[in-house]
């Protein structure tokens, strides 16, 4: 299993760097990264200069024992309480993660402890999160082997005349019949124009011949997310059509190429948005190119013109560029992708236009 125990320094010298004595974990996932507990309902305080302590209430007593062995753990209803009690600290400079705290938790905090200053973690467990280890990696290329799988199966049919709604629960069933432990995320089937709709709900509403089918989905391996668009052609196309999908072809695969170590996120995003806009597509592409894949199914870093960091080794992120006429069809590829030297694509599946039925 994965080794939570050598995460907890990596985030303790990130706050020794910013001189905080003390951080405060209350976000659920940043609370599994670092100790393996999974419940609803926990906090972890951390410092780099004495052990962590984990909080939880009486319904998780005998999971948290199972799933953080060795981590000294506060049981009781009042997660904050224990935790400070633990603490004893009279002043201390605390990071809290206020990207992911209420308001109100903030100003119950700051009340029950005045001698400290809370600082903002800045998404360092976040940061953290972005990099993969072995453990890591291994569930995401499971999680994505069984997505392709589940697909291909799928995609021998029979497709038309069925509703974009059974399609999906097909394709979900058949994902967790393979083993994953849940779908990653809700099933996007959306066929004709509804493929315009980058989010589209899938409907009742019947597969049929002409029709550009889009499917957007994943398979969840412990705790990692796989996340797969393919877009296909049933029986027979339009020229707008198969012109839309090679050009997203395209620009999918300089993408896909561009994610190596080093790399500069914004030129990234640039070139894959350069071959879009030479095709003259561009003003149709209008969701985001890509995100990181982890415990979470969007996480750091996300891809844009915007970003001002460069690609890290062992970053699992999306490749997604579509193009969306709206009332006519869309098409999206969308591959996770390991940034290497050589990136590897996780997701392998064919990118050519397919005509089934």
């Amino acid at each position: 299993g994965p080794d939570h125990a050598a995460r907890r320094p990596r985030l303790s010298d990130v706050l020794a760097e910013r001189g905080c004595d003390l951080a405060l974990v209350t976000d659920l996932v940043n609370v599994r990264y670092l100790t393996g507990f999974t419940g609803s309902n926990g906090a972890l305080l951390l410092s780099p200069h004495a052990d962590p302590v984990l909080a939880t209430d009486g319904r998780y007593a005998e999971q948290v024992a199972q799933q953080a062995p060795g981590l000294p753990v506060r049981i009781g209803r009042d997660l904050l309480g224990s935790l400070l009690e633990a603490a004893g600290a009279p002043t201390a400079r605390c990071a809290v993660e206020t990207h992911a705290m209420s308001v109100d938790a903030h100003r119950d905090l700051a009340e029950r402890v005045p001698g400290w200053e809370l600082v903002s973690m800045r998404r360092a467990v976040e940061a953290l999160r972005a990099v993969k280890d072995e453990y890591e990696l291994a569930a995401l290329r499971h999680a994505c082997e069984l997505s392709v799988r589940a697909l291909r199966a799928l995609w021998d049919g029979p497709l038309l005349g069925r509703s974009e709604r059974e399609v999906a629960r097909d394709l979900e069933w058949r994902m967790l019949e393979l083993g994953a432990e849940a779908v990653a995320f809700d099933t996007i089937v959306a066929s004709g124009p509804h493929s315009a709709i980058p989010h589209h709900e899938p409907t009742d509403r019947p597969l049929a011949a002409g029709d550009l089918l889009k499917i957007d989905f994943g398979a969840r391996v412990d705790g990692y997310h796989a996340d797969c668009t393919r877009t296909v052609l049933l029986r027979r196309g339009a020229s707008w059509q198969r012109e839309a999908h090679a050009v997203v072809r395209d620009a999918q695969a300089v993408g896909v190429r561009a994610l190596r170590p080093g790399a500069a996120v914004a030129d990234v995003a640039a070139e894959v948005r350069a071959v879009l806009d030479e095709a003259g597509w561009l003003e149709w592409f209008t969701t985001g190119l890509g995100h990181g894949v982890g415990l979470v199914i969007h996480e750091d870093p996300f891809l844009s013109t915007r970003h001002p960091g460069r690609l890290t080794r062992r970053t699992p992120l999306t490749m997604e560029p579509g193009v969306y006429l709206p009332g006519r069809g869309g098409v999206r590829i969308e591959d996770t992708v390991v940034v290497d030297d050589e990136p590897e694509v996780l997701t392998d599946l064919t990118t050519e236009l397919l005509v089934l039925g």
